[in-house]
């Protein structure tokens, strides 16, 4: 699980609470009225924008935002040299049957061991790559859209409250609801859009730049492999995406 969304989601909302409850009266926060128009008028709005697939598909990646848990180049590089070890001495074919975390790279022996071309190969495991950024940016886009509508749907909330207001001034009693109905809403707008859909578009981001890291690794190791380099030589290539202060001394 990755330990600064969930903290950050929970400080954020916990901040939030904290100053309400330390209020007058939290009860005055809860309003169906505006959560129904922010709420159910911000998935309307999103949901005109992209198809239903996306919009589920949309939430499955935010899940993974949560619990995702970076895997580790340097624990890449190690694997793919002992790989790399083994197919020297012993050849590409004594790979079969390898069990490898990594299912990209689990993808890319079989093919190296079922004897495919190398520009086959490379081929073959770019376009899964440009499929994974792809379903990764359709997920941003979705949130960003989220974040965008969330307010203009507290504005309109906001709107709403306001002629309900202005058209029973004669009562009283009907001005402080119809007031609730236009502040809330411009409320639940903002904290959807900012501590919710902008952050979690934003991680997904940070996501697909990892993923996309961490399969380039994979494919270049999988190149050198294939073309026979030595362990070391290969191990050399891939500490290149290693950030300078990791990256061995001798570097």
């Amino acid at each position: 699980m990755d330990l600064a969304t969930l903290l950050g989601l929970i400080g954020g909302f916990g901040i939030m609470g904290a100053a309400i409850v330390l209020g007058p009266s939290a009860g005055m926060f809860v309003n169906p009225a505006s959560l129904l128009i922010v709420g159910g008028g911000t998935i309307a709005a999103v949901l005109m924008k992209f198809t239903l697939s996306q919009f589920l598909g949309a939430v499955s990646i935010a899940i993974k935002a949560f619990l995702h848990k970076s895997e580790s180049p340097d624990a890449l590089i190690e694997k793919v040299s002992e790989l790399a070890a083994k197919a020297r001495k012993e050849g590409l074919l004594s790979l079969d049957g390898e069990k490898v975390d990594n299912e990209f790279l689990q993808k890319g022996i079989g093919m190296l061991v079922d004897g495919y071309a190398p520009e086959v190969v490379r081929e073959v495991m770019r376009k899964d790559i440009n499929q994974t950024v792809e379903r990764h940016n359709i997920g941003q886009k979705i949130f960003k859209a989220i974040a965008t509508d969330a307010p203009a749907m507290g504005m309109i909330g906001t709107l709403i409250g306001l002629v309900q207001m202005l058209s029973n001034m004669s009562d009283p009693q009907s001005i402080g609801p119809a007031m609730a109905v236009a502040l809330l809403t411009t409320l639940y707008g903002a904290m959807i859009a900012n501590m919710v859909a902008m952050p979690i578009a934003d991680k997904l981001a940070v996501r697909s730049q990892e993923e996309r890291m961490l399969k380039s690794l994979v494919l270049d190791g999988l190149g050198a492999l294939q073309a026979g380099h030595n362990p070391r030589v290969i191990q050399q290539i891939l500490v290149s995406y290693l950030p300078r202060s990791k990256r061995p001394a001798e570097d």
